[in-house]
């Protein structure tokens, strides 16, 4: 009861401000990515390839009090290519910098890593539903939509190059058997950013923590942490990232919730800007062991490995071609998934706005 008053008390002091202009301003933005991507699996002799055509269009509503607090939301109509219709939460961002997200906020550690050089494209291999291993860095990002985000203004703390996070979110889901969904999570992350002679690096990481209301799992939800450091030298970024940890699989092989454990993740990549064009080059690691609900006995690993590179090149104003490359493989309790593993390429144009 403390979680919903507490919650309930905080939305109504985030709307009691200073009155606002009846009909709010609003943007919108999207873009439409047409091409032709193939793929090579090891599990077949010869590849496939076929075209992609995809769209996203969002908007974005905002407006401001008389007190100086900006309020923002949005929705997106179109994602990759579907119909989505979700809508944002709400945004606060008050005079002093600070900015407070209400109702399906997310967490502060995913917002608070530095960003890594990953190759561009739409190329991929699909990935085994039973492979839990993890794919990004903030792998164990879950909460509840009924939440706050609160981050800070640059140089925290009187702290130049500091800003810091924390959020919260509370749950009451009453999971059904074989299934598991994020009760309350907390998560915190700090960002410093600083140069060393002619480097700009940026420094971020954080940790996050969900309970779950699965009567049966052993684990919690998520428990994890996640680090990463990226520097520009010039028109040279490289830039590297590690998280670890254990948690659950909310959906997995015959839609079954899994015990995740011992998952690490490492990424790493390196972008060169030459002109108008672009070339990166990254690779990713990530493993786990998972089990049933309720056990923690599973010996064999969970692996998922790739080796990508790029080349970007700006046509025009909000208009790219790209050229990609991704080598993947997956392997599920230890054994090789050849019709998840293999290599992907994609040729295509981006328009955006």
């Amino acid at each position: 009861m403390k979680k919903e008053l507490l919650m309930a008390s905080a939305l109504t002091a985030s709307f009691g401000l200073a009155k606002v202009a009846e009909a709010a301003s609003y943007t919108m933005s999207g873009s439409i990515f047409s091409g032709v991507t193939g793929d090579d699996l090891n599990s077949t002799v010869d590849g496939t390839y076929g075209a992609v055509q995809e769209g996203a269009l969002s908007f974005s509503v905002s407006e401001t009090t008389d007190g100086g607090t900006k309020i923002s939301s949005g929705f997106t109509v179109v994602n990759e290519g579907a119909a989505s219709a979700a809508e944002d939460g709400i945004t606060l961002t008050f005079t002093d910098g600070s900015v407070l997200d209400v109702l399906d906020a997310g967490n502060a550690y995913g917002g608070a890593l530095a960003s890594v050089p990953a190759a561009s494209g739409e190329q991929g291999v699909a990935d085994t539903s039973a492979n839990n291993a993890p794919t990004d860095l903030d792998w164990a990002d879950t909460s509840d939509a009924v939440g706050i985000d609160w981050g800070s203004a640059a140089d925290f703390a009187g702290i130049e190059g500091l800003t810091f996070g924390v959020s919260a979110s509370f749950g009451d889901d009453g999971d059904a058997a074989g299934t598991a969904t994020s009760e309350a999570a907390y998560s915190m992350g700090a960002t410093y950013t600083t140069t060393a002679g002619d480097t700009a690096v940026t420094v971020g990481g954080g940790l996050v923590t969900a309970s779950t209301s699965s009567k049966t799992a052993t684990n919690d939800m998520a428990d994890s942490m996640a680090f990463s450091i990226a520097a520009t030298t010039g028109n040279l970024t490289v830039g590297a990232g590690y998280s670890n940890g254990s948690g659950m699989a909310s959906s997995a092989a015959a839609g079954l919730a899994m015990e995740v454990d011992s998952a690490t993740y490492m990424e790493a990549g390196a972008a060169y800007t030459s002109g108008d064009m672009v070339f990166t080059v990254s690779m990713s690691d990530g493993d786990s062991k998972d089990n049933v609900l309720g056990a923690n006995t599973d010996l064999t690993e969970d692996s998922f490995e790739s080796m990508s590179a790029s080349i970007d090149y700006t046509i025009a104003s909000g208009v790219k071609a790209t050229l990609g490359y991704t080598d993947v493989t997956n392997r599920d309790d230890g054994t090789d998934a050849p019709s998840n593993s293999g290599s992907s390429w994609y040729i295509g144009a981006s328009l955006s706005f």
